[in-house]
């Protein structure tokens, strides 16, 4: 599904979306180019799961990890990470909950995972001029359809 993001606040009501639907064990895949809003995204998931702490893009931390919500949220941001770095982070220890509370996982730069989970959202946000995105969402082996079918942006 294609939706047309008006601009920044369109995006984050798409996350606030998402955060409000999903379940515990969802991982979301985002892939766009610098500046295309990912993290606006994973802000909106943040305050649909009812996340007050500022959501920040981990960059230079890797992994953000925010409890206070309806479900956790693990935020990672794999920009300047290699194949064999993320391979060392095991990041399936956050989609299977091994180590961790089951929670929604938000994956930036997901392009450059050398394996993903068997069940995901993919989000690839892309330009459409200076100020608007277009958001194509996939579900991979998940059942999403129903939300997608009833996102209405602004």
């Amino acid at each position: 599904m294609k939706i047309f993001l008006a601009n920044a606040e369109a995006t984050l009501n798409l996350g606030i979306t998402l955060g409000e639907s999903l379940t515990a064990g969802s991982v979301i895949l985002l892939e766009a180019d610098l500046g295309a809003g990912k993290t606006t995204l994973v802000q909106g998931i943040g305050k649909g799961l009812g996340i007050s702490e500022l959501i920040v893009s981990p960059t230079f931390t890797l992994i953000n990890e925010y409890t206070e919500g309806r479900l956790p949220l693990y935020h990672l941001d794999l920009y300047r990470l290699g194949p064999k770095e993320v391979a060392a982070l095991n990041l399936e220890t956050y989609w299977e909950g091994i180590e961790v509370t089951p929670g929604i996982v938000a994956i930036e730069w997901a392009e450059r995972m050398p394996y993903k989970p068997d069940n995901y959202i993919s989000v690839h946000l892309t330009y459409e001029n200076e100020n608007t995105r277009q958001a194509e969402i996939t579900a991979v082996n998940c059942e999403i359809s129903e939300l997608i079918s009833t996102i209405q942006i602004d």
